[in-house]
């Protein structure tokens, strides 16, 4: 929100400038001079200003349309003429609308004595088509060139950090301590209870198919993200017992909002290894939705012993979310708790945002 208005106080900036500077210019051409000012002068200047002010906004919607489908895909000579042909109509067509027409019929109507001269009126289509063309292709066109180089390196950073993520979930999940123990517990379920072990067994390899399938996304749906945590919660009840307790508190109308991938179960995985858990002090782990930001909120009771951490858990998280949105991750610890809260964000305003 705070670019959309920087960027519109831009455009009327440069408008009244370049209203002053072109009406003066002219000005000079038929005077000789640009020392005076008079009621008539003022009223051109207004309507020279808002001419250009609605010839840069055009700007805007012939560069969205030219890098659009179909007709990015033109051949680049065709997209080039057919280009510049769009700018100077469009350009003509709203001094038409801006200028002739107001000057022929509304001035008239107040007995306004001004006149548009055969030799003005084609030196301002001239004008205008060059200070269209002009502001087209070397201010417009280089804006959106930054533009897109600086998508271009978010969405390379984007992925970096993705991959990251995933070979940090997956180095986390692979270890041989965790592999150890959910192979021990598989083991001791077969022989007590096979269906349990069966289940255990498709949940384990349910965490491994999402933290696969997520490495090359950037944003998943809450939903989605959701059954990977149960899955993973599915575990970590067959492994602790009482000892962990979940709670998960998740509205249905939050499920279509996006999160980066293995964001959640990164949190997850967190809790469980720094806190240590026991059933008479168990670990109480609760999921829940709050001013559209997903909170995973434990009781914080740190392991005497000491735990190997890269800690870049968290750092990764946070670093994904710069790169998506304004919005930041939360930490929060106390005495008694530790919780983070991981922004939800609409599909639709992220892909405005950069658009």
């Amino acid at each position: 929100m705070r670019y959309k208005y920087k960027f519109f106080l831009r455009k009327i900036a440069i408008a009244a400038l370049t209203t002053v500077l072109l009406y003066y210019a002219v000005v000079f051409i038929h005077a000789g001079t640009i020392w005076f000012f008079n009621e008539n002068i003022l009223i051109e200047l207004v309507f020279a200003f808002f001419f250009l002010f609605a010839l840069l906004w055009s700007h805007i919607v012939i560069s969205k349309a030219f890098t659009s489908e179909p007709i990015k895909s033109l051949p680049n000579s065709w997209k080039a003429a057919l280009e510049g042909v769009t700018v100077v109509v469009i350009s003509i067509a709203i001094w038409y609308l801006m200028y002739y027409l107001p000057y022929t019929f509304i001035f008239s109507l107040f007995g306004a004595k001004l006149a548009l001269l055969p030799e003005r009126l084609r030196l301002a289509y001239v004008i205008s088509s060059v200070a269209s063309l002009f502001f087209y292709y070397f201010v417009e066109r280089q804006r959106n060139i930054k533009q897109l180089q600086a998508e271009h390196l978010r969405a390379e950073q984007l992925q970096k950090e993705n991959f990251r993520a995933q070979l940090e979930a997956l180095k986390n999940q692979v270890n041989p301590h965790f592999l150890f123990n959910s192979l021990n517990v598989l083991s001791s379920l077969i022989y007590v209870d096979q269906d349990k072990a069966a289940t255990f067994l498709s949940q384990l390899a349910e965490v491994y198919r999402a933290l696969l399938d997520s490495g090359d996304k950037q944003l998943v749906p809450l939903e989605q993200e959701l059954s990977l945590a149960n899955a993973y919660i599915y575990l970590m009840r067959t492994r602790f017992g009482d000892n962990v307790q979940f709670q998960v508190e998740v509205p249905s109308e939050y499920l279509h909002l996006q999160l980066p991938p293995t964001s959640l179960q990164m949190l997850l995985e967190n809790a469980t290894k720094h806190n240590g858990s026991t059933s008479t002090k168990p670990l109480h782990i609760r999921i829940y939705v709050v001013d559209e930001k997903l909170v995973v909120e434990n009781n914080l009771q740190p392991r005497l012993e000491e735990v190997a951490s890269t800690k870049v858990g968290l750092q990764n998280i946070s670093s994904r979310y710069k790169y998506l949105t304004d919005k930041k991750v939360e930490i929060k610890q106390s005495e008694q708790s530790f919780t983070v809260a991981l922004p939800l964000l609409d599909v639709a305003t992220y892909e405005s945002s950069y658009s």
